[in-house]
């Protein structure tokens, strides 16, 4: 099949999912939460004051246009204002992308890179030493909250040491590299653990297949097994797992960004959440929904770039 026929497929066939998740967040926001004026007004609102504030937070008008709302902000990414601090929602995503992205990405990237590293080696040297000591860390890394990575990571590296900064960002290439360095090495000391496990197991899983003992027999090194075959045909699940994760990276860290004081979408959200903000909550649900359907179709198609015996149908 045709590669941009199967795109345009399945954009399409992620329409009727997207309303049944609008629907989902749209029950979850205006009918599961009850009425939020009572929460934004405080204690013993006067019914005229609930009803002037309902009126104006646009959540008076029948439950079908409220869910229409929602289903038009999904399209168009056009969320309305908040109610904390009467900003278009766009315009407080726009900005608060960038600081988010600074982090996320080279984190994501660095982190990933290690960990198929990582795996690589302790799946050459499976059950000697060097594998069950990294199996060890990565079970500890793993053990330890992320609060004490950031705290520790705030203390001693930034605090004593004075190697890197302890919170702030300076807007504009290069001024914030300085402060996004530290959450960024936290980012990747959180995320190693776990990741070099997933890969770990996905390595090994293939290592013990039959056509890596028929190459064996044949007489291929175990360097060029491993690299040629173990690693191509592992790409499947290692494709699914990092592609699939890419969506959450617009969301930010939240307590790195709220630690570190960093003006992205985690913040944001994190302050929405304190807030009783639900257009800002709402605006990113929606946004992460999208990414991830969006996403999933990439994952698919990435498919058959890393394995010829894929087929699109």
């Amino acid at each position: 099949m045709n590669i941009y026929i199967y795109i345009i497929r399945r954009l399409a066939y992620l329409i009727p999912v997207l309303l049944g998740v609008c629907l989902i967040i749209f029950l979850l926001f205006n009918v599961v939460a009850g009425d939020p004026t009572a929460v934004l007004l405080g204690k013993h609102p006067t019914a005229k004051q609930m009803a002037e504030l309902r009126h104006e937070l646009g959540i008076d008008k029948p439950m079908v246009y409220q869910y229409l709302d929602i289903v038009k902000s999904a399209f168009t990414f056009d969320f309305g204002r908040s109610w904390a601090t009467k900003q278009q929602i766009s315009s407080m995503l726009k900005r608060g992308a960038l600081p988010s992205l600074t982090v996320s990405v080279p984190a994501f990237v660095l982190a990933t890179i290690l960990a198929i590293s990582i795996s690589l080696l302790v799946a050459y040297f499976r059950g000697k030493f060097i594998d069950k000591a990294v199996v060890f860390v990565c079970v500890m890394l793993m053990s330890i909250s992320s609060l004490v990575y950031i705290l520790f990571g705030q203390w001693a590296l930034a605090y004593h040491l004075g190697v890197f900064e302890i919170a702030g960002y300076d807007e504009g290439f290069p001024n914030f590299i300085p402060y996004v360095l530290l959450p960024i090495l936290i980012w990747v000391v959180i995320s190693v653990g776990p990741d070099v496990r997933f890969y770990r197991t996905v390595m090994l899983d293939e290592i013990y297949q039959d056509y890596v003992r028929t190459a064996r027999a044949k007489g291929v090194g175990e360097k060029m097994i491993l690299f040629k075959h173990v690693l191509k045909n592992a790409m499947i699940p290692i494709v699914t797992f990092v592609i699939i994760r890419i969506p959450f990276l617009i969301l930010g860290a939240l307590l790195i960004e709220s630690f570190f004081s960093i003006p992205g979408l985690g913040g944001i959200t994190l302050k929405a959440i304190n807030n009783n903000d639900f257009p800002v909550i709402k605006a990113m649900t929606v946004l992460s929904a999208v990414a991830y359907m969006v996403f999933s179709v990439v994952t698919d198609v990435v498919y058959t770039v890393v394995d010829p015996r894929v087929r699109l149908k």
